[in-house]
C-alpha cells in the first residue's frame, strides 16, 4: 500500500472543462425530450400565479446582443419563480406585421401591386413564419425555457380577434374617430407612423427670413411696413395661412436702414447682426396681443395671411413671429383649428406636391426648397437664406426624414380618458424607479394616437362605408368581423367583398342599394402588440390579467409600455401590467449602439461557438442592464474566467463528497463542529441575500454575492483547510461527515439558486448530486432556516475572521524575511487581547488547522519585543519545530513517536493503525 492510499482523496468525473459549446445543445434536447418545462408547470399547478407577459420582438432577422440581454433576463425571472413557489408559465410571443417584412418582399422583387393583395399578404406571412422558426431556435440556444409549441403570434386568427374586439370597445365608448390633422408622415414608407418610430439625426437645413407685407394693419400699421417671420421649411410656404405671435410679448415696429419692420423686441439686435442692417430706429412698441386680426399678402400669391395668437411660439430662435401652415405642423394645426383656417396639405404619399399647387405638381418636397427659396428672391420677399445643422425627425426603418402632413387618418382620443391612464399609473411599480416619470409624462403629454397605417401587411381596420360616405362601426359589425377573423383570418376582409363581410341581413338608411365599400388602411402595428394583453393574457386560461412584470427596452416607454396601457385601459378600465422593468441598449466597447450598418453587431451564435451560451447567460446576470451595456469579446472573456472559478470550486466540492451520503451521513445542525456551523450560516445568509435579490430582478448581485461567497467563504478560507479534514481524518469520522455535510449542502444549494443564470452547468452539477429529483430544474429553491444562535455564530467568526486576517499579514512578513515558505512551515503564538481570548474559548476549535500552520500556542504571557502588535493580539511567528509528517505534511514534534510508523505524526499514525491495520505487517511501498 501506498501512503496516499490511506489519504480520502476527492474524485469525481464531474469533468474540469465544461466543453459549453458542444455539449449545451445536448443538455437542451434531453430537455426537450424529457418535457421538462411541461414537467415544471405541472409541478406548479395550484401555485399562486407569477406572470410575465412577453414583449414580442418583431420577426424579422437573426437575434441580436439586444435580443439576448432581454430573453435571458426573463429565463432567469421564469426560472427563478418557478422553483420558488410560483406557477410560472412562459408563452413568448412575436410582432409580426408592419412595413419592414413588406421591405424584404421588396429586396426579394416582390411588387405588391402586381399580385392580389390576398396573395401578397400570405407571402407577408411566410416570411414572418420563417424568421420566427430563426429566432425561436436562437432563443433556445441560449437555453431559454418556455411554451415553444405554443407562442402567440400577432398574425394568428385568435390573436386578431381580440385586437378587433378590442378595438371594438374603445368605438363603444366614444375613442376611435376620424379626422384630418398633421401627423408623422413618412414618404419613403408611404405611411403615417407613430412616435415610437421615430429617430432623429442631424441634417443640414436651409433657414429663411421672409418679410409678409402688410395688407390691413388696423391703424395699428401702415401698408408700407412688413411682418419678418423665419422658417426652415420652405417648402410649406404655399401652405401659409397665418402669421402667429405671443400675445404676451412685446413687438417693435422698426425702421431699418429705411424700411420698416415688425420683430420682437427681444430679437432686435439678433436680427440687426444676422440681417446685416446698419440703422435701426424704434419707432413704437406693443403687446402681441394688439396683432390678432391683422393681416398680411403672402409672399407669392395674392392671398391673405391672418395675424393669429399662440403660446407656442418663444424666443429662443428666430424672429418671435411664427409661418404658419396648419397642414403641415402640430402647433400649427391646434392654432388653425381655433381659428377655423384652412388645412391645406398639398403633399401627396411619395412627399410630392399635388395638382392643387401645379407650378410645383409632381415636385418632391424637398427639392422644392430651392424654386421656393428663387421665386422669394426674385420678387424680393426673401430677407435671408442660410443653412444649419439641427436634429431631425427620421422614419426609424428607412433612416429617411419624415414631414407632418395633414390626412385623413383614424385616430383613438387620448384626451377622453387621459386621466383614467395616469390614475392607472400610479398603482404600477417601476424599475428602475424613474421610469414612472418618464411614462407618466409621455402620457400626460402625448396628443391623440394615430391607429391608421397606409400599408398592406396587418389587421385592417374594421370600417364600412355607406354610400353616402357615412363610417360604419356598430357592435354588432364588429364583433362579427372580429368572429370571421377568429375563424379565417384577418386575409378574409381582402378575399371577400364588403357586403359578405357584414352580419347576414344587415341594412342602413345611407345606403339603399345595399351598396357598401370598406376601410383599406390597416391597423398602427404598435396596435398589434398593445393589445397582447386580450390576445394572450386574458385569452389563454393558463395565464392571468393584469401580468405581474413585463420587461423590455427602455425605448418602449414610447412604445409597447405605452400602446399596452391606452389599450387596457380603454377596454377594461385598468392597467395591464403590475410592474414595469426595463434595460438599456447593448453598445459596442466604445459606447456606441450596435447596429448592423455600423458593423459593430457582435452575434450571440458567435459567442455560443467560441465560449457558449453559459457565458452569455452569466455575462447578462454580471452587468448592471438598468442602463447602457457596453459589451465586447472581451467582456465574455473576463465572464469566462469568473465561470471557470465558479465551476472548477462545485467541482472540488464535489470530488470531496463522492463518498458521503446525505441521509446516511449527514450530521444535524446542532452537532456541526463549530466552523461547520459558521459556514452553515453563512450559506443561509447567502441564500436570503438571494432570495432577496432575485425577487429585486437584481441579478448583477446575484451573481457578485455568489461569486464572493466562493471566493472568500469558501475557496480561501473553509475548503482551503478542508483538505486537512477530508483527506487526513477518518473516512466515517464525525469532523470529515461534519465538513462533508456542509459542503455538500452548499452545493446542493448553490446549484439550485444558480440554475435560473446556468442552468446547463448546474444540470450537470446535479447528476452528480444524491437528490430526489432528476433534474435540478424540478426542484424547489432552498427556504431560509432558522438557525440556532446563527447571530452569536457570526459576531463570534467575524471575531476570528478579523484575527486571521491578521495572522495572514504576519505569515506574509515572515514569508518575505525568508522565515517560513509554506504557512505549514509556520509556528504563530499569538497574546491575546481578553475579548479576544474569550472568542478563541466561545469557538473551542483547532485554531492551527482552520489558519493552516504546523503549531499555534495561545499565550498568557506578555508579548515578546519582536511581536507583531495589532489591535486584538499581538502575532509571534516562528518556524515550527519538528519534522514534516509524511501522510499530514505538517510539522510536528511526534513524528516518529510510533515505532510503527516512524515517518508519521501521533495523529497520522493512530488513524492508519485504525483504518489500515494490515499497514502495520506490510508496510508501505517506497
Amino acid at each position: 500500500m501506498k501512503v496516499k492510499d490511506t489519504l480520502n482523496l476527492g474524485k469525481t468525473k464531474f469533468p474540469m472543462r465544461g466543453n459549453l459549446p458542444n455539449k449545451e445543445a445536448e443538455w437542451q434536447q434531453a430537455w426537450e425530450e424529457n418535457k421538462i418545462y411541461e414537467k415544471r408547470q405541472k409541478l406548479n399547478e395550484g401555485k399562486p400565479t407569477f406572470e410575465l407577459l412577453d414583449g414580442p420582438p418583431f420577426a424579422n432577422g437573426d437575434i441580436h446582443m439586444g435580443h439576448a440581454l432581454n430573453k435571458v433576463s426573463k429565463d432567469i425571472i421564469i426560472r427563478y419563480h418557478s422553483m420558488n413557489g410560483f406557477r410560472s408559465p412562459y408563452v413568448p410571443g412575436w410582432d409580426t406585421h408592419g412595413l419592414p417584412i413588406e421591405q424584404q418582399l421588396a429586396k426579394k422583387g416582390v411588387k405588391r401591386k402586381e399580385i392580389s393583395m390576398s396573395e401578397y399578404r400570405k407571402m407577408c406571412r411566410d416570411f414572418a413564419e420563417g424568421e420566427i422558426k430563426k429566432q425561436m431556435a436562437g432563443f433556445k440556444r441560449l437555453g431559454v425555457s418556455a411554451d415553444w409549441d405554443h407562442p402567440y403570434i400577432t398574425y394568428q386568427p385568435e390573436f386578431e380577434k381580440e385586437e378587433v374586439k378590442v378595438f371594438g370597445e374603445m368605438v363603444n365608448k366614444g375613442y376611435i374617430y376620424r379626422g384630418k390633422k398633421p401627423v408623422y408622415w413618412s414618404p419613403s414608407s408611404e405611411s403615417t407612423l407613430a412616435e415610437a418610430e421615430i429617430e432623429y439625426k442631424d441634417v443640414k437645413s436651409p433657414s429663411i427670413f421672409v418679410a409678409f407685407k402688410v395688407r390691413d394693419g388696423k391703424d395699428l400699421l401702415d401698408n408700407d411696413t412688413s411682418f419678418i417671420i423665419w422658417t426652415t421649411t420652405p417648402w410649406t410656404m404655399p401652405s401659409n395661412e397665418a402669421i402667429c405671435v405671443n400675445p404676451k410679448f412685446n413687438y417693435s415696429l422698426i425702421n431699418a436702414d429705411g424700411k420698416k419692420y415688425v420683430v420682437a423686441e427681444e430679437r432686435i439686435s439678433f436680427l440687426q447682426e444676422k440681417l446685416g442692417w446698419e440703422n435701426v430706429e424704434i419707432l413704437k412698441t406693443f403687446k402681441g396681443a394688439e396683432l390678432e386680426g391683422l393681416t398680411a399678402t403672402h409672399p407669392f400669391y395674392d392671398r391673405e395671411s391672418l395675424l393669429i395668437l399662440g403660446n407656442h411660439v418663444t424666443l429662443d430662435d428666430g424672429t418671435g413671429l411664427v409661418h404658419t401652415a396648419p397642414g403641415f405642423g402640430a402647433d400649427d394645426f391646434v392654432v388653425g383649428m381655433k381659428y377655423k383656417l384652412p388645412i391645406f396639405s398639398p403633399i401627396d404619399e411619395h412627399g410630392c406636391f399635388t395638382d392643387e399647387v401645379p407650378e410645383y405638381e409632381g415636385v418632391y418636397y424637398d427639392d422644392a426648397n430651392k424654386m421656393i427659396t428663387k421665386r422669394m428672391t426674385e420678387n424680393g420677399s426673401l430677407l435671408k437664406l442660410d443653412f444649419f445643422t439641427h436634429s431631425y425627425p427620421h422614419d426609424w426603418r428607412t433612416k429617411k426624414p419624415v414631414i407632418f402632413r395633414a390626412t385623413p387618418q383614424w385616430f383613438a382620443s387620448i384626451d377622453k380618458f387621459r386621466p383614467q391612464l395616469l390614475s392607472e399609473l400610479e398603482k404600477v411599480s417601476f424599475i428602475p424607479d424613474w421610469g414612472k416619470t418618464r411614462l407618466y409624462n409621455m402620457i400626460r403629454d402625448r396628443g391623440d394616437w394615430v391607429i391608421s397605417r397606409q400599408r398592406a401587411w396587418g389587421v385592417p381596420l374594421p370600417i364600412f362605408y355607406a354610400e353616402n360616405g357615412e363610417p360604419i362601426m356598430t357592435k354588432e359589425i364588429i364583433d362579427h368581423v372580429a368572429d370571421l377573423f377568429g375563424k379565417y383570418g384577418s386575409n378574409v376582409w381582402f378575399e371577400r367583398d364588403a357586403k359578405d363581410l357584414l352580419p347576414e341581413g344587415y341594412t342602413n338608411p345611407a345606403s339603399p342599394n345595399g351598396k357598401f365599400t370598406k376601410e383599406t388602411d390597416i391597423m398602427d402595428v404598435w396596435f398589434d402588440s398593445g393589445t397582447a394583453h386580450a390576445g394572450v393574457a386574458k385569452l389563454r386560461d393558463n395565464l392571468q390579467f393584469p401580468a405581474d412584470l413585463v420587461l423590455e427596452g427602455s425605448d418602449q416607454y414610447r412604445g409597447w409600455f405605452n400602446s399596452l396601457l391606452i389599450t387596457s385601459v380603454a377596454a377594461f378600465g385598468v392597467a395591464p401590467y403590475k410592474a414595469i422593468l426595463s434595460q438599456g441598449f447593448t453598445l459596442d466597447k466604445n459606447g456606441v449602439k450596435m447596429s448592423k450598418s455600423l458593423g459593430n453587431v457582435i452575434a450571440p451564435s458567435d459567442i455560443e461557438r467560441q465560449f457558449g451560451a453559459e457565458i452569455i447567460r452569466l455575462w447578462v446576470a454580471s452587468v448592471d442592464s438598468s442602463s447602457d451595456v457596453a459589451v465586447s469579446v472581451d467582456s465574455f472573456k473576463q465572464v469566462s474566467e469568473t465561470y471557470r472559478k465558479i465551476r472548477n470550486t462545485l467541482r472540488f466540492m464535489l470530488a470531496n463528497t463522492t463518498d458521503f451520503d446525505p441521509k446516511a451521513d449527514g450530521v444535524a445542525y446542532e452537532d456541526l463542529r463549530p466552523e461547520d456551523k459558521y459556514i452553515a450560516v453563512k450559506l443561509n445568509d447567502l441564500v436570503k441575500d438571494l432570495h432577496d435579490e432575485y425577487d429585486a430582478y437584481d441579478f448583477a448581485d446575484v451573481t457578485k454575492n455568489v461569486v464572493r461567497f466562493i471566493t472568500n467563504e469558501l475557496s480561501t478560507f473553509y475548503l482551503d483547510f478542508a483538505k486537512d479534514v477530508v483527506y487526513i481524518d477518518p473516512e466515517d469520522s464525525h469532523s470529515r461527515r461534519s465538513m462533508q455535510t456542509v459542503i455538500y449542502d452548499a452545493v446542493v444549494k448553490i446549484a439550485k439558486l444558480m440554475t435560473p443564470i446556468l442552468p446547463h452547468t448546474m444540470e450537470q452539477v446535479w447528476e452528480y448530486l444524491k437528490e430526489p429529483e432528476e433534474f435540478v430544474q424540478l426542484a424547489e429553491m432552498p427556504e431560509v432556516e432558522d438557525l440556532a444562535d446563527a447571530d452569536e455564530i457570526e459576531k463570534d467568526w467575524s471575531a476570528f475572521m478579523d484575527f486571521r486576517d491578521d495572522v495572514l499579514k504576519s505569515l506574509e512578513v515572515a514569508r518575505a524575511d525568508k522565515l517560513i515558505g509554506k504557512s505549514l512551515e509556520a509556528k504563530v503564538t499569538v497574546y491575546p487581547s481578553e475579548d479576544l481570548k474569550k472568542t478563541f474559548d466561545k469557538i473551542n476549535s483547532n485554531f492551527g488547522q482552520l489558519l493552516i500552520v504546523s503549531q499555534f500556542e495561545i499565550s498568557t504571557d506578555a508579548a515578546p519585543a519582536n511581536a507583531d502588535k495589532y489591535e486584538d493580539a499581538s502575532l509571534l511567528v516562528e518556524k515550527a519545530d519538528g519534522e514534516v509528517c509524511q501522510r499530514c505534511r505538517m510539522i510536528k514534534t511526534d513524528v516518529g513517536d510510533d515505532s510503527n510508523f516512524p515517518t508519521f505524526c501521533a495523529r497520522c499514525a493512530k488513524i492508519v493503525t485504525e483504518e489500515y491495520p494490515q499497514t502495520i505487517e506490510e508496510g508501505f511501498e517506497g
